[in-house]
């Protein structure tokens, strides 16, 4: 029988058992040694503790040649590290924190060995991300002191710490556990136990939907890696990340959110399991989404998936002059692209007014980048002369490309592109810079839909490489290239995708921010636990709700109900959170309350 849990009858976790040497488990032995902690290695290979030994020699290596430590703290942080193959070298420990394959028999069948060697008071820390903590604790003779400790790969950079508690788990094992994770420099998360937790709760259903887009042949990996990291600003694409994380556990974490949610969103992609089955298991087999140099290699080499260099095998149209339409923070952000481009741009609005408040905000945009630096007061002087102000849309008579970037409003875009029909040369492309709404509905409202195309802008546009080229199934070869072409000539990185909801980044990104919102609706964390979860654990730049805030609560809503409406996926129906907070007017930081409060600009 277990002894009685109470704060007292705690050690401060001093000597630290990590069972399972794979590449996370070595990652934790190295936060703990550098913190001063005693560790014990233990895994069932001999081969895999040496690897584990020589890993920790170059990191810390590595750390030195970086001045993030000393000859001296290294010297003494290897020297608190011993390896085992056998499980009762864990007899000493005040936790053992198990790091196994994600496996109910294998890590049930370490918990149990584990039982009949350690103190009656140690703390037993299962790093699973996708199994029952509570399932794990309850087969153990002592359940109170069962608790999830779930590290981010890799382990010595990544600051989260995800620390899960059962409806068994003792608050003094918390308390401890968390306590430990704050003087290793993490930043630790309390969270009930369901599959996947917090950030790979939100993680891994984005994760499954990119792998679903790519098999359906929607968009290549590469433009879907390129989107996201180009577009919301994330480390890594989502089929990058999925080869390293391990397709084969990808999967493994997924079928356990699939068993408890029933969202079909979370039902792994079946080229999840076509890969898994073949081996074809990501980085550490040298070939997943993307084929690598070696296995266990981050060197991605060509294979038969490759896109040619080189540029379309169709010739594009010439382009020289372009019209915007429009007087918002997009209009005046594209135009201002295409004139620092070199193009001559004709900037119109409903009135000449408008148009001339658009192009005094381009003014003062290019004076800021001349205080940077970023350009001369000469270049800018330039980029500015070429923008031509309009009150009416007769000015695009004799423009190459007209660029719309009016209201998201369908009935709005189909009349004007009616009217740029009537306006606009033969053979002058015409492009909405929709982020939602289909394409080929403005192209049906001219005598040209071949010559319509989709051209996403991310804002701001002066900032963000991104464009979205949207082609319908009306679009002319030649249009596509030459949208493509010009994206070249004004610095941004084309991704090619058809005309469907949501394109690739919001497709992506509105269903996990939906989630976001669930999960805080449902009171499973709160909304600074996600936003820091997905800060330190993701890598992303912005929390699920600061970025809702920033979007708009209004804008986010009719995202979600195009997605909702267009695949029809009851997974995708947007949270009732979202929709009340809307009706309350409280729309994010341009009313100065979303799901935040923020001061009013």
């Amino acid at each position: 029988m277990a002894a009685p849990l109470s704060d007292s009858s705690l050690s401060p976790l001093q000597t630290v058992a990590v069972v399972g040497l794979g590449t996370m488990g070595t990652g934790i032995a190295e936060v703990l040694a550098r913190a001063g902690r005693t560790v014990v290695g233990i895994d069932i290979s001999e081969a895999q503790a040496a690897r584990c030994v020589a890993a920790l020699e170059a990191s810390t290596a590595r750390a030195v040649d970086r001045g993030k430590l000393t000859g001296q703290e290294r010297a003494d942080a290897l020297a608190r590290i011993r390896t085992s193959t056998d499980l009762r070298a864990a007899a000493a420990a005040d936790l053992v924190i198990e790091v196994a394959p994600e496996s109910y028999e294998i890590k049930q069948q370490i918990f149990r060995e584990l039982d009949a060697v350690v103190r009656p008071e140690t703390i037993l820390a299962t790093g699973t991300n996708a199994l029952s903590v509570t399932r794990l604790a309850a087969e153990t003779a002592r359940p109170e002191r069962v608790v999830g400790l779930h590290f981010f790969n890799p382990a010595p950079a990544m600051r989260l710490v995800e620390v899960v508690s059962s409806v068994l788990t003792a608050p003094a094992a918390v308390t401890a556990v968390t306590d430990l994770a704050l003087d290793l420099g993490k930043e630790p998360v309390a969270v009930g136990d369901r599959p996947g937790f917090l950030a790979d709760g939100l993680l891994f259903g984005y994760l499954n939907q990119a792998a679903a887009m790519y098999e359906a042949k929607y968009a290549s990996r590469e433009d879907i890696d390129a989107a996201m990291k180009l577009g919301c600003g994330l480390p890594m694409g989502p089929l990058e990340l999925l080869d390293l994380i391990g397709i084969d556990t990808a999967r493994t974490v997924l079928e356990a959110m699939y068993a408890e949610s029933q969202d079909r969103l979370h039902a792994p992609a079946p080229i999840l399991r076509q890969l898994s089955e073949a081996g074809l298991t990501g980085r550490k087999a040298g070939r997943g989404f993307y084929t690598y140099e070696a296995p266990g290699s981050a060197a991605v080499v060509r294979d038969a998936l490759t896109p040619l260099e080189g540029g379309p095998a169709v010739p594009g149209r010439p382009v020289r002059s372009v019209g915007v339409a429009g007087s918002g923070t997009m209009a005046s952000g594209i135009a201002e692209v295409f004139a620092k481009a070199g193009h001559e741009v004709v900037l119109a609005a409903r009135s000449e007014e408008k148009a001339a408040a658009a192009k005094a905000r381009i003014g003062k945009s290019l004076a800021r980048s001349v205080d940077k630096g970023r350009m001369t007061a000469a270049a800018a002087a330039a980029a500015l002369e070429r923008i031509v102000p309009a009150g009416s849309y007769d000015a695009f008579a004799d423009v190459d490309l007209a660029v719309e970037a009016v209201a998201e409003d369908l009935e709005v875009k189909r009349q004007l592109f009616a009217a740029l029909d009537k306006v606009c040369k033969p053979g002058a492309i015409l492009a909405t810079t929709t982020s939602s709404l289909p394409v080929v509905a403005c192209a049906r409202a001219t005598s040209r839909p071949q010559d319509v195309i989709g051209m996403h802008f991310f804002n701001p546009a002066p900032a963000m490489k991104l464009v979205e080229v949207v082609r319908t199934v009306l679009t002319a070869d030649d249009v596509h290239a030459t949208v493509r072409e010009v994206c070249v000539r004004i610095r941004k990185h084309a991704v090619d995708c058809g005309d469907r909801a949501g394109f690739i980044v919001n497709a992506l990104l509105f269903p996990y921010l939906n989630n976001a919102i669930k999960m805080v609706q449902d009171h499973y964390a709160s909304l600074d636990d996600i936003d820091a979860a997905m800060k330190l654990g993701g890598g992303y730049p912005m929390g699920p709700f600061e970025l809702l805030d920033v979007v708009g609560l209004d804008v986010s809503l009719a995202i979600e109900r195009v997605l909702h409406r267009e695949f029809r996926e009851p997974g995708l129906a947007p949270a009732p959170l979202l929709e009340h907070l809307v009706a309350a007017g409280c729309l994010g930081r341009k009313t100065g309350r979303g799901f935040r409060e923020h001061a009013r600009r």
